[in-house]
C-alpha cells in the first residue's frame, strides 16, 4: 500500500463520518482523526488486514487488541470489509474473522457479527452494499443481510435478510417498507415496524369481536338485551361464557 493510498482510505473514513454522522457536521479532519473511535478502528484494521494478508505473524493480532483497548471496538484482522465503513460511537462492536462487509456499511454501538457454535471455515454474516445496523443487534451465523437492509436496534438476526427490508424483534423479523428502498444509513429507530405489537392488537380486536357476539361487555359483565328480538327473559340466566369454555376455576374462586 502506497502513500496515496494510505491517503485515500484516511480521506474515505472521514468523509464517512462526516456525511453520516451530524456530530461531525463541520468538524476538521485532524478532530475526526483524533476523536472519532470508529475512524481510529477501521484505520488500525486496514493495517492489520495489510500485514495478515501479507502473512506477517503476531504483529497483525497485536494491533488489534491495541486498537480494541483503545477504541472498544474489535475487528479481526482476517475479516473482508469494502469501502465506506462508518462505525458510530462504536463501543462494544465486534466483527469477527470471517465477516464480510460491502460498501457504505453503517454500524452503531454494540453490534455483534458473530459466529455460533465452535464450526470452523465460513462462521459469520455476509452484509452487502448499503446495509445500517442499529445499536445492539447480533447478527449471528454464515447469514447473508441483502443490499440496502435496515437493522433495527437490539434485533437477533439469525437468518438471511432480503434486500431493502427491515428487521426487528428476537429472533428478527423482516419486514417489506412498500414504497420506497432504504438507500443509505436512516436512523430514525422510533418509527420502525413492529410486527409482534401488531399481532397483539390483532388479537385484541378478535377478543372483542367475541365477547360483542357473546353479548358482554369490555368489563366482563353482560350486555343488556332487553328489547331484542329472541332475548331471553327477566329470570333466564345467561351462561358464564367464562366457564362455559374453560370449566371451573381450578383455585376454587
Amino acid at each position: 500500500m502506497g502513500v496515496s493510498a494510505i491517503v485515500a482510505e484516511i480521506r474515505r473514513a472521514v468523509a464517512a463520518a462526516q456525511s453520516r454522522d451530524p456530530a461531525a457536521a463541520g468538524v476538521g479532519t485532524v478532530e475526526i482523526l483524533v476523536s472519532w473511535p470508529g475512524v481510529q478502528a477501521l484505520l488500525a484494521y486496514r493495517l492489520a488486514n495489510l500485514l495478515h494478508r501479507a502473512g506477517v505473524p503476531v504483529v497483525p493480532r497485536l494491533i488489534a487488541t491495541v486498537a480494541r483497548s483503545l477504541t472498544g471496538i474489535e475487528i479481526h484482522p482476517a475479516a473482508s470489509i469494502g469501502p465506506g465503513l462508518f462505525i458510530d460511537h462504536g463501543m462494544g462492536v465486534v466483527i469477527g474473522e470471517t465477516a464480510e462487509l460491502g460498501a457504505d456499511v453503517t454500524i452503531y454501538q454494540g453490534v455483534t457479527l458473530g459466529g455460533t457454535g465452535f464450526a470452523t471455515g465460513k462462521r459469520h454474516p455476509t452484509v452487502q452494499d448499503s446495509v445500517t445496523i442499529g445499536s445492539g443487534a447480533k447478527l449471528l451465523g454464515p447469514i447473508v443481510v441483502g443490499h440496502g437492509a435496515k437493522i433495527g436496534a437490539n434485533t437477533v438476526v439469525i437468518h438471511d435478510v432480503p434486500p431493502n427490508s427491515t428487521v426487528v424483534g428476537i429472533p428478527g423479523h423482516p419486514v417489506r417498507i412498500e414504497g420506497r428502498r432504504p438507500e443509505g444509513p436512516d436512523a430514525d429507530w422510533v418509527h420502525l415496524p413492529d410486527p409482534i405489537a401488531d399481532a397483539i392488537k390483532g388479537l385484541a380486536r378478535r377478543i372483542e369481536a367475541l365477547e360483542t357476539s357473546a353479548g358482554l361487555d369490555p368489563d366482563g359483565g353482560q350486555r343488556e338485551t332487553e328489547g331484542r328480538q329472541g332475548a331471553p327473559a327477566e329470570n333466564d340466566s345467561v351462561p358464564d361464557v367464562g366457564s362455559t369454555m374453560f370449566g371451573p376455576n381450578p383455585t376454587g374462586g
